[in-house]
């Protein structure tokens, strides 16, 4: 069961933005008080950060995938929905985020350091968010945009001033384990270190770090053995300690040679690439050559024997033993020196600058091009805001899709179609991928938005918001006073021509009619209004 791991794929994907609402507002006497629909939530992101308690990707080899939570939908009476909580990976000092064909995306060191790995999607606008004088009352709400997916890999190169390097049963653990309170596994067998260790060594005042790792053999550079797993934890190593092993049994192996081979892995291996801020090559790092086991006779001799060839190299050598601890002690104060020596001729990284980047005057947000594909002629729209509004269109609203065009159009994208020489009916893509959406264009002008009897967005019932005046209160009354005195009049008028006296054929006359022989009682006077009343 593996106890150390130092390279993961994470899939990580952010939490969906929640949808909008489109509700109206409704309270007594007031039935249509106008759209009342809140936007949704934010999802969630997938972020990386530096954690001092983390000293391995182990968490991320057993549970590569990760998920965000979503933000919740907007609701009614201006209801925002909420946002979906961050999700926060813990992940060593030192680990570099890259892709999977190597590119590197960040460099994480410090604790805090941290790097969103797949951002949320943003909440849907609810039609309360979208209503303008020109819309007064959207039938319609933005869907909540996906969270992004993303696999990156995870590399954790391990942080330490001073790097042991050489061939496997060297003495390299034997070596930490003497100088330091590191307990790594020691046998009297020979065997390779399966996984890196570290160590802290104090030497006086000075105070510095010491790795361990596995044994390194020809070919190493290109796939051997461990040596390439783990080549990337030497890369932050201040100083690179050659443990050479002076009593192998190995016919064809000497001091010399095995020091060759390594520094020729060491150079195909280039390690840093494309890490901000590069550091020293490791061709060119400060150097020491250890020449352990001088407790065995045979190779104490073969020590004194190289350590002239060595030293004419400009390597500084030393002879220990790890079994017995000879001449270990001035090698802690040396290799202090030279942790301290590269700290000072070392230049501090500058703090990070704020860089503004403002849009270019002529970026329009957005690209069209003119592709074909199997004889087909299409035009493919590429943009952060052209992609992300189509993402949020609920298609199934007419209001909604016609809202999108408004958008597009106001954008350019209409113009710069027209300019690539796009014709009503042409077909049209936005975006790339799977998530593509392909429809046939057709401008504005002539998607029928004028038969919809209005603006889009409006609503008759909620154009008229005015009250009338006392002026106009008294006028409208004086007006229907007129108006009946009118009719009274008239009616009177009709009463004396005889409109009402049609008799019947026998000559009596009609029901209702008035009676001549009741005198100046039936009769009216010249104002015509009837006489004794």
């Amino acid at each position: 069961m593996a106890t150390f791991v130092d390279r993961v794929v994470l899939h990580a994907s952010g939490g969906d933005g929640g949808n909008g609402c489109a509700s109206i507002h409704r309270e007594k006497f007031k039935p249509l008080a106008g759209p009342d629909g809140g936007t949704g939530g934010r999802g969630g992101s997938v972020i990386v950060e530096v954690d001092p308690q983390v000293t391995t990707l182990l968490e991320f080899h057993h549970s590569p995938h990760w998920h965000a939570t979503s933000g919740s939908q907007g609701m009614g009476n201006w209801r925002q929905g909420a946002s979906g909580a961050d999700l926060v990976l813990g992940v060593p000092d030192g680990t570099v985020v890259k892709t999977k064909d190597g590119h590197v995306l960040a460099d994480l060191v410090g604790v805090g350091t941290q790097y969103v790995v797949a951002p949320g999607g943003h909440g849907g606008l609810g039609n309360f968010s979208l209503a303008s004088p020109r819309r007064i009352a959207p039938g319609f709400a933005l869907l909540g945009e996906p969270g992004e997916e993303c696999d990156v890999v995870l590399e954790l190169k391990t942080i330490a001033d001073v790097a042991l390097i050489g061939f496997p049963s060297a003495g390299k653990s034997s070596l930490i384990a003497a100088i330091s309170a590191a307990r790594p596994k020691i046998a009297d067998y020979p065997f390779t270190t399966l996984i890196p260790n570290l160590g802290v060594v104090q030497a006086g005042a000075s105070r510095f770090t010491v790795a361990d790792v596995p044994g390194l053999i020809p070919g190493a550079s290109e796939g051997k053995g461990l040596g390439l797993e783990f080549l990337r934890h030497i890369e932050r190593c201040s100083v690179l300690v050659h443990v050479i092993d002076c009593a192998t049994l190995e016919p064809d192996r000497d001091p010399l040679s095995d020091l060759d081979q390594i520094e020729a892995e060491l150079a195909k291996y280039g390690g840093d690439v494309g890490i901000e801020g590069g550091r020293v090559p490791l061709t060119e790092r400060l150097r020491m050559v250890v020449l352990n086991k001088i407790d065995v006779p045979d190779a104490r001799e073969l020590a004194d024997l190289v350590r002239p060839d060595l030293e004419a190299r400009g390597l500084e050598v030393f002879e220990i033993s790890a079994v017995s601890h000879e001449g270990l002690r001035p090698l802690t104060f040396a290799l202090a020196q030279l942790v301290e020596r590269f700290r000072r001729e070392t230049v501090e990284a500058p703090p990070t600058r704020t860089v503004l980047r403002p849009k270019a005057v002529d970026d329009a947000g957005f690209t069209v091009t003119r592709q074909e594909a199997s004889g087909k002629l299409y035009f493919q729209i590429l943009g952060t805001k052209p992609e992300r509004w189509v993402r949020q269109t609920q298609f199934s609203n007419d209001e909604a899709v016609g809202y999108l065009a408004d958008r597009l159009a106001r954008m350019g994208v209409e113009e710069a179609l027209f300019a690539k020489g796009a014709v009503a009916g042409d077909e049209v893509v936005i975006g790339a991928g799977d998530n593509a959406v392909i429809f046939d264009w057709e401008p504005t002008m002539l998607t029928g938005s004028e038969l919809l009897g209005g603006p889009r967005g409006t609503d008759l019932r909620l154009e008229n918001h005015s009250r009338p005046t006392r002026v106009d209160k008294r006028k409208e009354y004086k007006d229907r006073m007129d108006a009946k005195a009118e009719a009274r009049a008239e009616l009177w008028t009709e009463r004396t021509a005889g409109v009402w006296t049609d008799d019947d054929p026998d000559g009596a006359p009609a029901a209702g009619a008035p009676r001549a022989d009741k005198g100046p009682a039936a009769s009216p006077d010249a104002t015509g209004t009837p006489q004794g009343s």
